[in-house]
C-alpha cells in the first residue's frame, strides 16, 4: 500500500512540475526577440509518441561489465514539449520497457580473462519511469524553407522510475519487489520536418540510474542504459501557425527580402508608367494646336483660323484695340510696373489659379503692354519640392495663367510668350524655406 501511494505521489509530483514550467507563457517585450517569438505567432506545444530498442550496454560502455551478454528488448514511451526559445525546450519524458543481460561473471581463469557462468542473469522490467529534460536544438539546417528540415539536438534532465529485477538464479530477497529511485537522462538526435507541425524524431539516450540493484545485483555500481528510438512528434494548435523549433528566421528574412525586391519593382514600373502618362498629357495640355498663341488647355475655342486675335481664352475678340506699331522706350516707370506685379503675383497653393489681390498689378502689366505695344515674356519657376516632371508643368501652366489673364485684359496673345523651366532655375538655395520661396516664381521681361 505504501509503495503505490509513493508511486502515485512522485507522478503527480512530476506532472505538476512539468505544467507549471509549461504554463509560463514566453515574456512579451516590445521591441525584442522574445516579442517575435511569441505564442501568438508560434506554435509552442507538441507531443511525441516513440519506440525503440532497450540495452544495457550503452557509448560510455555497460554498467561495470559483470555481465557477458546483453539482450535488447522493446521500448517505448512519449513526451509533452513546450518550446520557449527556438533553440530551448522543456521537455517530459515518459518511458517503459525492460533490460535484461545474461552470463554474470564469476572469476578470473588462469590465462587471466574473466569467466561467466552459464544460466546466469536478470531481467528489469521498468513500470514507469518520468523525467523532465532540457532540449537544445544545436542548429536549423534550412535556408529557403521558414519550416525546418533538419534539426539536430542535445538533451539533458533528471528522473524518477520504478523497476523491479528478476536474476537467474532467483534472488528470494528481492523478487517481485519494485524499488523507486532517480536517473538521469543524457541524450541525442535529430528530427526531419516531414509536413508542417510533424516531425520524425530520431535519437540516442543514455540513462544513468541513481541505484546499486536496478540489476538485481547489489554491486555497489550505479547502472545505466541506453534507449535508441524513433518516433513522430506533432505540432499543437492552428495549422496557420508554423511550429518554433522548426522556425528559420534566415529562411523568413529572404523571404521578406523576395516579397519587399518584388514589391519595389511593381512600385517603379507603376510609377514609370504613371510618369509616362503625364509626359504626354503635359505635352498635349500644353500645345497650341491652332497656333493661336493659348495652349490647348486654356484654349476654349479650338481650331481658330490662322491669324485670328483672340482673348485669354483662345476665342476671337470682335472689337479689336488699335494695334500701335510704334515701339516705344522701356522707361523705370514702365519696369516699376513689372517689378510691383512680380512681387505682387500670389497662386492657390499647388495650382495655377491667380489670386484675385494680384488682379490690380496684372491689370497695370496689360494696360502698359497694350499703350506701348510691348512683347513680354513669362517665365516659370518652382523650388525642387516634388518631381521634376510635376514641377515643370505646375511652372508651364502658371505662367500660361498669366498670359490669359493679360489677354483677357486686352493684351496681344501673339507679343507674350510664357515658358515653364521648373526647378531648373533657382535663385536662392532650395535648403531653407525662405529660399524656396524666392525660387517660386513668374518672371517678366518686357522688350
Amino acid at each position: 500500500m505504501n509503495t503505490r501511494i509513493t508511486k502515485s505521489t512522485m507522478l503527480v509530483a512530476l506532472l505538476g512540475l512539468s505544467s507549471q514550467l509549461f504554463a509560463q507563457d514566453t515574456p512579451m517585450t516590445t521591441g525584442t526577440t522574445a516579442e517575435r517569438f511569441s505564442p501568438k505567432e508560434f506554435r509552442t506545444w507538441s507531443i511525441g509518441v516513440h519506440g525503440g530498442l532497450l540495452t544495457p550496454r550503452t557509448i560510455f560502455g555497460n554498467s561495470n561489465h559483470q555481465f557477458q551478454t546483453p539482450v535488447e528488448h522493446i521500448g517505448y514511451g512519449g513526451y509533452i514539449k513546450k518550446q520557449i526559445l527556438p533553440q530551448l525546450g522543456i521537455q517530459a519524458d515518459f518511458l517503459a520497457g525492460k533490460v535484461e543481460e545474461l552470463r554474470i561473471a564469476n572469476g578470473i581463469d588462469a590465462a587471466g580473462n574473466t569467466t561467466y557462468a552459464a544460466n546466469t542473469g536478470y531481467k528489469t522490467n521498468i513500470q514507469w519511469s518520468g523525467a523532465l529534460s532540457a532540449v537544445w536544438n544545436v542548429a536549423n539546417i534550412n535556408i529557403n524553407n521558414e519550416n525546418g528540415i533538419l534539426i539536430p539536438y542535445l538533451k539533458a534532465g533528471a528522473g524518477y522510475m520504478s523497476s523491479g529485477a528478476t536474476t537467474m538464479p532467483a534472488n528470494t530477497q528481492d523478487a517481485g519487489y519494485y524499488r523507486e529511485g532517480w536517473f538521469v537522462p543524457v541524450g541525442a538526435g535529430f528530427k526531419l520536418g516531414v509536413a508542417k507541425g510533424i516531425n520524425v524524431d530520431l535519437g540516442y539516450d543514455v540513462n544513468f540510474v541513481k541505484s546499486a540493484k536496478f540489476d538485481g545485483v547489489n554491486s555497489g555500481v550505479n547502472d545505466r542504459f541506453a534507449y535508441a528510438h524513433a518516433g513522430l512528434e506533432f505540432a499543437l494548435g492552428s495549422k496557420e501557425k508554423p511550429q518554433l523549433q522548426n522556425y528559420s528566421s534566415l529562411a523568413n528574412l529572404r523571404k521578406q527580402s523576395a516579397e519587399e525586391s518584388a514589391e519595389l519593382r511593381r512600385a517603379l514600373s507603376t510609377a514609370e508608367q504613371n510618369a509616362q502618362r503625364d509626359r504626354e498629357q503635359y505635352a498635349k495640355d500644353l500645345a497650341d494646336d491652332d497656333n493661336d498663341g493659348v495652349a490647348n488647355k486654356f484654349d476654349k475655342c479650338p481650331g481658330t483660323p490662322s491669324g485670328t486675335v483672340v482673348d485669354g481664352s483662345g476665342c476671337p475678340i470682335k472689337v479689336q484695340r488699335e494695334i500701335i506699331k510704334e515701339t516705344k522706350v522701356i522707361t523705370e516707370e514702365d519696369r516699376k510696373v513689372v517689378k510691383d506685379a512680380i512681387s505682387n503675383l500670389e497662386f492657390d497653393l499647388g495650382k495655377s489659379t491667380i489670386r484675385s489681390k494680384s488682379y490690380a498689378t496684372l491689370n497695370r502689366v496689360a494696360a502698359l503692354l497694350v499703350d506701348k505695344n510691348f512683347s513680354l515674356k513669362l517665365a516659370g519657376h518652382t523650388d525642387n519640392t516634388g518631381g521634376r516632371e510635376l514641377n515643370l508643368r505646375l511652372s508651364k501652366e502658371r505662367a500660361e495663367s498669366v498670359k490669359a489673364y493679360l489677354v483677357s485684359q486686352g493684351a496681344n496673345a501673339s507679343r507674350i510668350e510664357a515658358t515653364g523651366y521648373g526647378p531648373d532655375q533657382p535663385i536662392a538655395t532650395n535648403k531653407t524655406a525662405a529660399g524656396r520661396q524666392e525660387n517660386r516664381r513668374v518672371e517678366f521681361t518686357l522688350y
